[in-house]
């Protein structure tokens, strides 16, 4: 093997080799390369030239390796094959040094969840820009993605069939008695919250209408006496005695010290997960944040 540092051994050139191997003939390669015949020519003279041996035999069949060109090719695959994945480990590596996020959710998720993920992405990557969108429900959420305004969405799973996604969170259903409230057991009952004036979130609020359908799947009705548009606003209500109310837990909190917070009688929970487009482009920086709030997830969390 020569040392002459002009004619050392190049990527460039194990290229061409692999070429010719996978073709038979330094015509079809030079196609396949987009290179001149002549260049693939000049290419293997000068790598069998630099290593002392001959890699490929021509004929008028073609052009077929040696043994020894045939052991020497796998070793030339391994090394393009390692050689693109140091470029793509630096590509990602850029990816997340720049560039933005854009994140859909709906409020409750964006409050809870969302804070400590942005602070945990953005102690690693500070180069990347989290954009927060809230929206009023998760079909808002997924039209958000579809529609390529967000890149990633806190939603309802199971998701529609044109999105991936991954569980997050299960988020009960609780009852919210007001402080006078006394149960007639240690759980309350479907005869509990029927006795009560309700205060609940507008009837057409998406998260509202589990919520109802369940009831009546159980074969009750509730006492509705006023309908609230804030969440806040309804768990401070039943905290000065107004009423009761039906919520998940996550829109509910932070629930005061007064309200007492019961499991419904036949327990009802609604699964977060977190989506993307299943057939978008992702960059880097996409995946990272769904690697931290991977790294958050809770699918069973205690009440």
């Amino acid at each position: 093997m020569k040392d002459n540092p002009q004619n050392q051994m190049k990527l460039s050139q194990l290229r061409v080799l692999v070429a010719v191997a996978d073709h038979s003939s330094f015509s079809e390669a030079a196609l396949s390369l987009e290179m001149s015949q002549s260049a693939v020519s000049h290419s293997i003279a000068a790598l069998e030239d630099h290593l002392g041996v001959v890699l490929v035999a021509r004929g008028r069949h073609g052009a077929r390796l040696t043994p020894v060109g045939d052991r020497i090719v796998h070793h030339a695959r391994i090394m393009l094959y390692q050689s693109e994945a140091i470029v793509q480990e630096a590509e990602e590596i850029k990816g997340l040094k720049g560039g933005q996020v854009r994140v859909a959710s709906f409020r409750s998720i964006a409050i809870h969840l969302l804070p400590d993920a942005i602070a945990q992405f953005n102690h690693r990557y500070p180069g990347v820009t989290i954009n927060l969108s809230e929206h009023d429900n998760y079909r808002q959420v997924e039209k958000a993605l579809r529609e390529g305004r967000a890149d990633i969405g806190l939603t309802v799973l199971p998701a529609a069939e044109d999105l991936e996604s991954w569980v997050m969170l299960e988020n009960e259903y609780v009852a919210l008695m007001p402080p006078r409230f006394q149960a007639a057991s240690q759980h309350l009952t479907w005869a509990d919250l029927t006795q009560q004036p309700m205060i609940m979130p507008p009837l057409d609020r998406v998260m509202m209408r589990d919520v109802y359908a369940h009831i009546q799947a159980h074969g009750h009705h509730l006492n509705v006496i006023s309908e609230v548009e804030t969440d806040t606003t309804i768990v401070n209500l039943v905290a000065q005695g107004m009423g009761a109310t039906i919520l998940p837990r996550l829109a509910a909190e932070p629930i005061p010290s007064a309200v007492q917070v019961f499991s419904l009688p036949e327990p009802l929970s609604r699964v977060i997960g977190a989506a993307i487009l299943a057939d978008g482009l992702h960059t880097p920086a996409i995946y990272g944040f769904l690697d931290v709030l991977k790294a958050m997830a809770k699918p069973n969390p205690q009440p």
